[in-house]
């Protein structure tokens, strides 16, 4: 009979968790946690899991490395201070293999220059302990919507120009004049899409967070500085005097160059 009762309430399981994806893609998806402390280890696999999410644990660079080859993960949430090889690096490795896998940041370290420098090693997102759960965990859901949509997840949308430039939305490449493929990470593409598809209109920083599918529970607004410097290093004819994204005082910035249908 308690045979009966748990296949029953599996079943029963399983059909919630179907459901749930119909409606939350990103339920289901794969968290690969890179964490050396067991007590964090434990408190985040436990509340990933209850959340719908499946998780694997890794407690350095190397047990991560084996982790990804057993299994393909669909974020990595990274502790910056690790035994070995720390957080900077491995995120710097994992962004160099791949620029569409979702990476955040979860650290002791809250000062902005290391928010910055996070990102700037190209990290998605970036938290701070202690934390709170629920907002950790509509953030990943953010990145794995963000990361999604680079899949398909949107109606398809023919490529633009700007200024000789080329971007495809679809396939997620950006060609520049000469013909070359731009490696950019998630978090840029999309910031740049955005701009693309509202050329000429002055977007605040809230705005830009909105467009880019993070929400409220994206990347703090800083964040946003920081991914618009690295695109200006990609894209700008003279990065000492951008011309193309321009900062507009108290308001956030503007795309200038007139962007057409390829």
């Amino acid at each position: 009979m308690e045979r009966k009762y748990a296949t029953a309430w599996r079943r029963r399981k399983a059909m919630q968790l179907e459901r749930a994806r119909a409606t939350e893609p990103e339920i289901g998806a794969r968290i690969l946690l890179v964490e050396d402390d067991i007590t964090i280890q434990n408190m985040l696999a436990d509340a990933l899991r209850e959340a719908g999410f499946i998780v694997g644990i890794a407690a350095s660079g190397a047990e991560m490395d084996r982790a990804m080859v057993r299994d393909k993960a669909d974020l990595v949430l990274l502790d910056l201070m690790l035994p070995g090889e720390d957080g900077r690096k491995i995120c710097t490795r994992l962004r160099a293999a791949s620029f569409n896998l979702p990476i955040m940041m979860v650290t002791a370290l809250g000062d902005d220059i290391d928010r910055i420098i996070g990102l700037e090693l190209g990290a998605d997102d970036y938290v701070t302990k202690p934390f709170n759960t629920r907002e950790l965990i509509a953030r990943i859901r953010a990145l794995l919507r963000r990361a999604r949509v680079g899949e398909g997840a949107r109606p398809r949308q023919g490529p633009l120009r700007f200024a000789g430039w080329l971007i495809h939305p679809t396939e997620r490449k950006l060609i520049n004049p000469q013909g070359a493929l731009v490696t950019m990470t998630s978090a840029e593409f999309d910031l740049l899409l955005a701009f693309c598809t509202h050329a000429g209109e002055v977007l605040s920083r809230e705005q830009l967070l909105e467009l880019t599918h993070s929400g409220t529970a994206g990347p703090v607004e800083r964040s946003v500085d920081v991914h618009v410097s690295r695109i200006r290093q990609k894209i700008e004819p003279d990065i000492g005097d951008p011309t193309f994204i321009k900062t507009i005082r108290l308001g956030g910035y503007i795309f200038t160059p007139e962007v057409t249908a390829a």
